[in-house]
């Protein structure tokens, strides 16, 4: 299966960064992708963290949504789009401050939403005057989501979906790899501060431990807030071999997925079989 990891500089806003995306997504179909993945908030990188309030949708409606099921229906391929902010439902606030899930959504190539996942780690990080606290506007997800995708190839892929400083948390990807899944989603906006040292190393070890592929979209460049993220989005195979990357910049990650790989090295080191954990 041929998978393509979208890597973005988002800035402050919506409409170009629709317009970015919808040339990256042409692109990616262009080059025979069959799933492709979009960045984490892939549709704004505010100048304010609470810059997200002000375009979040209910879920199933809204022009973001609208224009991912018309993209993947008209390409004809699986979209999963990074992130986008969706509302809590009835209670659109914890405790009167005002919260959104930050919510992966998978579209099928018909242009239907099958699958949800909401983020389920919120990143918190301070160094100097450097300081995030995502839990001041985002509302935890609770659930693991996977999803199947029947590819052109025969096999019917078992796809876990995950987001950004989830990758710290190898249980998430233990539990997806113990429920069969053969190919693991980073969507992600790593700063270029934790990025240098720990993104690289963290996707092959997510790669390696669960004998999976990894495929993570990440926001790469200097933003139009200021923040800088790290970038390098890539697909890893089984091995932790990287098969693609780009460093910084827009642009588009193209790899050949390959199951018989995937199984041979399953079968030559059984380590999912032998857990006593």
């Amino acid at each position: 299966m041929r998978v393509a990891a979208l890597q973005m500089v988002s800035g402050v806003a919506l409409q170009a960064n629709l317009e970015v995306a919808d040339d990256l997504l042409r692109q990616a179909a262009g080059q025979g992708a069959e799933l492709a993945l979009l960045p984490e908030y892939f549709c704004l990188m505010g100048r304010h963290d609470t810059d997200k309030l002000a375009i979040r949708e209910p879920f199933g409606a809204g022009p973001i949504q609208h224009f991912l099921a018309e993209r993947a229906r008209e390409l004809g391929i699986w979209l999963v789009a990074g992130t986008l902010p969706l509302d809590l439902g009835p209670d659109t606030s914890m405790h009167g401050q005002p919260r959104v899930y930050n919510s992966s959504l998978v579209y099928s190539s018909t242009g239907q939403c099958v699958a949800r996942y909401d983020k389920i780690h919120l990143f918190r990080f301070r160094h100097g005057a450097e300081s995030y606290d995502e839990s001041l506007v985002l509302c935890a997800g609770r659930q693991p989501v996977q999803f199947a995708l029947p590819s052109r190839d025969g096999h019917t892929w078992r796809i876990g979906l995950s987001v950004c400083y989830d990758l710290r948390f190898a249980e998430l990807y233990r539990a997806y790899a113990a429920a069969g899944a053969d190919l693991l989603l980073v969507p992600s906006a790593f700063t270029h501060t934790t990025g240098e040292p720990h993104w690289e190393v963290l996707l092959r070890a997510r790669a390696i431990e669960n004998l999976a592929y990894v495929a993570a979209a990440a926001q790469g460049g200097l933003h139009d807030n200021g923040r800088r993220t790290w970038g390098h989005s890539m697909l890893v195979d089984p091995w932790g071999t990287v098969l693609a990357q780009q460093a910084q910049d827009a642009g588009v990650v193209v790899a050949e997925l390959d199951i018989e790989r995937l199984n041979t090295l399953r079968g030559q080191l059984p380590a999912l079989s032998h857990r006593v954990m």
